[in-house]
């Protein structure tokens, strides 16, 4: 489906600056990537162009979003639910990157007849897998405790006596193509690479390198956990404090897939009583994680602000496709890479 802006580029400065022009409004480009990887005077030239590049909420984000044509997500980082949805009566198009948003009504907008494009994903998967192993090597290595060592005058941490990856046994929580990624990579290692999903069968991970094992055989066994999965009503909560109760005692569990896979409650309270060990997370149940978030207050849990999929060659592709979403419906194109129901 198609939908034309109801203006038309004016041809006069003093025309230019109406507010009948489109209105375009990009959120949560913390990166400040939009300005800098694409060129967007054409766009400029067509409609009035806003890039918010810090997180709102609430009123201050129905006051920008009121008067927009065309909102341009990124990700998943504010959620566009029908209530939000309901306020917007200018809205004609949403666009958003990667090709999944898991907070994006797409009733509430195919109800208006609202069309929705996304954008290509870019190399995404190597990014994340990349982050993933990153974040193995820095918790299992103690990079971060002996750094601080180190920063406040010591030679070393108390953890200076560090665990070795060859021999060990990698459990993953989904084998898809992150988590394929991240098999291979234990493998260079010399780890035994167990792996586990609700659909997961023998010959899978055996194309891996993997053995499949019960979900509750992975957690007892392996000393790294990792979570590679989609969140359906079956995984969500999944490891909730039955199963975090069965790690081991110097586990350490690895979450760069959805935050929603881990009851954080439970986690919270796992913590104090060592199962797992460790904890490195990328991903969080509020973004950005507050500043009071009791996650921060513990010293065996290592956090990162939701960077697997912050590369640039990814950015790069996100940037523009959704540019060209943007022109496509501006004169009236066809649009690229529409969602289908």
């Amino acid at each position: 489906m198609t939908q034309t802006p109801s203006a038309v580029a004016p041809s006069s400065p003093a025309a230019a600056s109406s507010a009948k022009l489109p209105r375009i409004v990009v959120l949560d480009d913390y990166e400040q990537a939009f300005d800098t990887l694409a060129d967007w005077t054409p766009v400029r030239e067509h409609a009035q162009l806003h890039i918010q590049t810090t997180p709102l909420q609430g009123a201050p984000l129905l006051d920008l979003l009121v008067g927009a044509d065309v909102v341009v997500l990124m990700r998943d980082r504010t959620p566009f639910k029908a209530e939000l949805i309901a306020q917007l009566p200018r809205l004609k198009l949403v666009v958003f990157t990667g090709n999944r948003n898991m907070a994006l009504d797409t009733d509430a907008l195919a109800a208006r007849s609202i069309p929705v494009c996304h954008t290509g994903w870019g190399p995404s998967k190597d990014s994340t897998a990349e982050l993933t192993w990153t974040l193995i090597m820095a918790a299992h290595k103690r990079l971060l405790e002996n750094h601080r060592a180190l920063e406040q005058g010591q030679w070393r941490s108390a953890h200076a006596m560090l665990p070795m990856l060859q021999g060990e046994t990698l459990g993953l929580v989904g084998l898809g193509e992150i988590g394929g990624r991240v098999a291979r990579y234990a493998r260079a290692f010399g780890m035994e690479v167990l792996a586990w999903s609700p659909r997961m069968t023998p010959m899978r991970a055996a194309e891996h390198g993997a053995t499949f094992v019960e979900l509750d055989t992975l957690l007892a066994r392996s000393r790294i956990v990792s979570l590679h999965l989609v969140v359906t009503p079956q995984t969500r909560g999944l490891m909730n404090a039955e199963k975090l109760a069965l790690m081991r005692p110097d586990s350490l569990l690895v979450n760069t897939s959805r935050s929603t896979l881990i009851d954080t409650t439970a986690l919270l309270q796992a913590l104090p009583q060592g199962r797992p060990a460790q904890v490195a997370l990328d991903v969080f149940d509020t973004e950005p994680l507050p500043a009071n978030d009791p996650l921060r207050s513990f010293p065996q849990v290592l956090l990162s602000p939701h960077l697997g999929f912050v590369a640039q060659p990814v950015f790069e592709t996100f940037v523009r496709d959704a540019r060209e979403c943007v022109l496509a419906w501006l004169h009236g194109q066809p649009l690229p890479r529409v969602l289908t129901a």
